[in-house]
Parts: C-alpha cells; structure tokens; sequence
C-alpha cells in the first residue's frame, strides 16, 4: 500500500485497515509457528503497511486533535 493510496481513505477506513492487517498478522504468526506458511516476508510488508498508515494517520488534522482530546481525557481520569 503506497503512502497516496493512505491518503486518500478517510479517517474510519485507514482505522479498519488497521484492524484488517493486524488480523492478518496475527493469521500469519500463527501459520509461521505451525510450519505451513508460503510467504514468510509478507509479515515485514504488513507490519510497514501498519506504520505507513499510523504515521499518515498522525499527520492529518482532524486525527490529531481526537488524539489530543483522548490524551486529555485519559488525564483528567487519573
């Protein structure tokens, strides 16, 4: 997944994405520890796909100031 195609989700389908892979990792760790994956580098590119649409994710204004104000919430709750 390329860093254009990342901006061009909206903010609730880069959060699914998320899920999606992370899903698919955990899929993945499960067949390496069996012995019946195929493709054993598709675990690297999932894991940098994760990062390319975190980072992305922190870049954009509007995910910014949510993070912001759940920081703040979880604060204020100590």
């Amino acid at each position: 997944m390329k860093a254009e195609e990342v901006r061009g989700l909206s903010e609730k389908e880069r959060e699914e994405k998320i899920v999606d892979i992370t899903q698919e990792i955990f899929n993945l760790r499960l067949q390496l520890a069996t012995g019946k994956i195929e493709n054993p580098s598709r675990i690297r590119f999932l894991r940098r796909d994760i990062a390319r649409l975190k980072t992305i994710q922190k870049e954009t204004p509007a995910s910014a100031e949510s993070s912001a104000k759940q920081e703040n919430k979880a604060g204020s709750d100590k």
